[in-house]
């Protein structure tokens, strides 16, 4: 690979910008999942007993998902007219502020049904914000980068989400070393309500950044489309299907680990809290540690190989993975979560950012990004509600859950070898890209 210059203070602020940025917002995504998972089902779901309010608890968990593909088409659209930058500042404070209010909503104890009602109406503007943070991040980035390095510095968009789900993880392990009465008096509360403090450092770091090049480019030439979506669909319409169909995989084995594998290490395993939440701890930090080696491989040997490779190692561990947690020993159960992040997790998602910046023309990067991806997303996101619910058929064993995750594999292995490997394009371009349904 040609040597390239090193990382401009511009550049270095960017790669902050959205490592800090999406690291704190992507923190408040997680934590709902991990209260979804311990203690929404006894504080707004008290009328069911505690297995289906773990089920209907993971429903509202899910609804975040449904709305995100609804994100990242108006943010994205945003995005594609007014900037990446300016766009990002938006999501910014609708995740912040929509988290902080969940640590201030009563329980059902003291509103009854208004409880889950506003708990779920919170989540959907979680959602919205979440459908355009990632897309917005990881496309200004790339859109930086010089040349043969756009894998590696737009893995750390990627490491920001683990970064956040560590972030999350913690400060719920935190919490729960409080009495449980404290727990569930007010300590769930306080992960929620750090996140009015986090919007101030995400908004300081991302002010600092500079717009992208590529849409300043396309702002002086006037190359700005008037509905980004319909040019999106229009122009990469494969492209489209395959931005979908990529981010399934990743999307049901990591929300399966941080939500499903904690309620079902403590619930049916017998395992305190405690072991299954720092279990996801090392799985995310098994991850961040990665992500620029896999970053900067995908530079030399292309997107598509690794993308492949992890789809099909998900395929082939996830029963093993089963096996090992079955144990019910900590350090196996531990070991068997890090090699999920090394080996199937990790390659797909440190390649993700530049994958789908790869896959639009420029004048439509941000919302084809974010609306296919974040649809992805919608379709994988109850992953933790139907593990929960075809592990209760078994008696809680995980077996249909791991046949589930292989279902999910398989369909990111068809997308991925369908797409085409597109890293030396010149990602300046406005809808240079080929797409093959168009040829």
């Amino acid at each position: 690979m040609p040597a390239t210059p090193p990382a401009t203070p511009e550049l270095r602020r960017v790669v902050l910008g959205a490592l800090v940025g999406t690291a704190l917002e992507w923190y408040d995504f997680f934590i709902y999942g991990t209260a979804a998972a311990l203690v929404f089902n006894r504080l707004f779901f008290t009328q069911a007993d505690p297995a289906t309010g773990t089920i209907v608890a993971f429903a509202t968990f899910g609804v975040g998902f449904v709305v995100r593909p609804f994100g990242g088409i108006l943010f994205g659209h945003l995005g594609d007219r007014i900037g990446r930058r300016s766009t990002l500042i938006i999501t910014t404070v609708i995740m912040g502020v929509s988290t902080g209010l969940i640590g201030l909503l009563p329980t059902y104890p003291s509103i009854g049904v208004w409880a889950p009602i506003l708990l779920t109406v919170l989540r959907v503007c979680q959602g919205l914000g979440a459908g355009a943070e990632f897309g917005g991040a990881a496309t200004l980035l790339a859109e930086h980068a010089p040349p043969g390095r756009r894998g590696y510095y737009a893995s750390f968009a990627q490491s920001g989400v683990q970064i956040g789900l560590v972030l999350g993880t913690s400060a719920f392990l935190l919490i729960q070393l409080l009495p449980e009465q404290d727990v569930l008096a007010w300590g769930w509360r306080v992960p929620f309500l750090v996140s009015f403090a986090l919007i101030g450092v995400a908004l300081y770091v991302r002010l600092r950044v500079a717009e992208s090049p590529v849409f300043r480019e396309m702002a002086r030439t006037r190359g700005v489309v008037k509905l980004p979506i319909r040019d999106a669909l229009a122009r990469h319409p494969r492209n489209f299907l395959v931005g979908v169909g990529a981010h399934i995989c990743d999307t049901a084995v990591v929300y399966t680990l941080a939500t499903f594998s904690v309620a079902y290490a403590t619930g049916q395993l017998g395992l305190t809290s405690q072991t299954a939440l720092l279990g996801v701890i090392l799985f995310g930090l098994t991850v961040i540690a990665l992500q620029p080696f896999y970053g900067e491989l995908s530079d030399r040997i292309g997107r598509r190989p690794l993308n492949l490779f992890g789809v099909v190692f998900v395929a082939l561990y996830v029963f093993p993975y089963f096996l090992l947690v079955d144990t019910g020993l900590p350090w196996v159960v531990w070991l068997a979560m890090m090699v999920m992040g090394a080996f199937g997790f990790a390659p797909q998602v440190a390649v993700q950012p530049v994958f789908y910046a790869e896959l639009f023309g420029a004048r439509v990067r941000y919302t084809g990004f974010a609306a296919s991806r974040e649809l992805g997303a919608a379709l994988a996101g109850f992953s933790p509600l139907i593990g929960a619910a075809l592990a209760a058929r078994l008696g809680g064993a995980p077996w249909l859950v791991a046949a589930f995750l292989i279902g999910t594999a398989v369909i990111s292995f068809v997308a991925f070898y369908a797409a085409r490997e597109n890293k030396d394009i010149d990602i300046a371009a406005m809808d240079a890209l080929r797409d093959p349904a168009k040829e």
